[in-house]
């Protein structure tokens, strides 16, 4: 990993605690692992509006956007991690968003929940319905997000669980994900001027 990228992830990484965020308390409606991340937006914690508007970006990205206006949500130097992706500027992170309308035929944020909210994160239950273009079935994913904030109030860090483990930056599945962060702008081509600084 190129030293930016790891000054970035050391300084920006968010290490939320699922549980402790996210646990119900019905027990019944957690998962066995203690977490339940159906999003329940009647217990959506209050925040400003210049939060809710970075929310609003990035479920609107989640959906198919593909809009240089809601990439302007991150900074040029930020960090994307999913289990499939690992991006570390926002042009890259752009060639996952500029994907998504070319494999699904549609997908939607069905709900969302403000679970933290701080000087520095902000951290969101989200549930996201998929229908891919090659089957037109629909499947709905439920997952932890997790937003670092700079002091201008732009993304630094992008942190999407999809279960109660953190992930690992270690070994072939963070290869993989790099891989696929590095190479997939070559395929979305997303505009080259979310590739300046801001």
């Amino acid at each position: 990993m190129a030293s930016r990228a790891q000054n970035l992830q050391d300084n920006y990484e968010p290490r939320p605690d699922p549980q402790s965020l996210t646990a119900n308390k019905d027990p019944s409606q957690n998962s066995s692992t203690n977490v339940d991340y159906e999003p329940h937006p009647d217990q959506s914690i209050q925040i400003t509006p210049e939060r809710q508007n970075i929310i609003d970006c990035i479920t609107k990205l989640y959906s198919g956007s593909a809009s240089e206006e809601d990439m302007q949500v991150y900074a040029g130097e930020a960090i994307y991690d999913d289990p499939w992706s690992y991006c570390d500027t926002r042009y890259k992170i752009a060639g996952q968003w500029y994907g998504i309308p070319k494999v699904m035929a549609s997908s939607k944020t069905l709900a969302t929940e403000v679970v933290s909210n701080t000087d520095t994160q902000l951290a969101f239950k989200m549930k996201q319905e998929y229908t891919p273009r090659v089957v037109h079935f629909s499947k709905a994913v439920n997952s932890l997000v997790t937003l670092t904030l700079d002091g201008d109030g732009k993304v630094k860090y992008h942190k999407d669980m999809w279960n109660h483990k953190d992930y690992s930056h270690e070994g072939l599945g963070k290869v993989m994900k790099t891989l696929n962060g590095d190479y997939l702008t070559g395929i979305t081509r997303p505009p080259k001027e979310l590739c300046m600084a801001d």
